[in-house]
C-alpha cells in the first residue's frame, strides 16, 4: 500500500482489494462442501465410536509422554482425540478439543500462571501436528486445479512426523536443562 502512494498507483491497490476479495469469497465457497464432508465423516466417526478406539490405542504412547497426568485422567482421552483429528487433517475439529485439554491440564496445575511440562509436551506435539491425511491441504490443491492432489501425501507424513519428533527432543532437552539448572540454583 505504501509502494503503491509512493509510485502514484492506487488505482491498483483499489483493483487488487476488489479482486482479492471476490478470490476469497470464491475460495471460501468452494472449500466449504469439502470441509463439511470431512467434518461430516468425522462426526460419524466419532459417533460410532472410532475416535474413542484410535484414541485407546494410542493412549499408552500418550501416558509416557505426559507422565505428570494421572492414567485415568480426561485430559489424556482429549490429548488422543485432538491427536487423532489432526492426523487426520482435521485441525479444525481438533481445536475444541485441544481447548478442552488445556483446560483439563491447567485444572491439574499448581501453579496456574506458568505452563506445565505436559501443557509445553502438548503444545509442542500439537503444533507440530503429525499428519496422515493432509484433507485442508488436498481440498486447497483441488480448487486450485492440481492434477493430483494428492501427491503431497507421503511428504506431509514425513515432514510432519519428523517436526513433531525434532519438537518433542528439543521439548525433552529443554526440559532436562531446566530441570538441571533450577536444581543447581537451590
Amino acid at each position: 500500500i505504501i509502494y503503491s502512494f509512493i509510485t502514484g498507483n492506487t488505482e491498483g491497490i483499489n483493483n487488487e482489494i476488489l479482486t482479492s476479495a471476490s478470490s476469497s469469497v470464491n475460495m471460501i465457497l468452494q472449500i466449504l462442501p469439502i470441509m463439511c464432508l470431512w467434518l461430516g465423516i468425522m462426526q460419524i466417526a466419532s459417533d460410532s465410536g472410532l475416535i474413542k478406539k484410535l484414541s485407546r490405542k494410542i493412549t499408552p504412547l500418550i501416558t509416557k509422554l505426559f507422565p505428570d497426568i494421572p492414567p485415568e485422567h480426561e485430559a489424556l482421552t482429549l490429548i488422543s482425540s485432538n491427536i487423532i483429528m489432526n492426523m487426520l487433517g482435521l485441525g479444525n475439529a481438533a481445536t475444541p478439543f485441544g481447548l478442552k485439554a488445556m483446560k483439563s491440564m491447567q485444572n491439574l496445575n499448581k501453579e496456574k500462571d506458568t505452563a506445565t511440562r505436559s501443557m509445553i509436551t502438548f503444545l509442542v506435539i500439537n503444533t507440530a501436528s503429525v499428519t496422515i491425511i493432509p484433507t485442508t491441504v488436498i481440498s486447497f490443491r483441488i480448487i486450485a486445479g492440481s492434477t493430483n492432489p494428492t501427491d503431497i501425501v507421503l511428504v506431509s507424513i514425513i515432514t510432519s512426523f519428523l517436526s513433531c519428533i525434532v519438537g518433542l527432543i528439543l521439548d525433552r532437552l529443554f526440559y532436562f536443562l531446566r530441570r538441571k539448572k533450577y536444581a543447581t540454583n537451590l
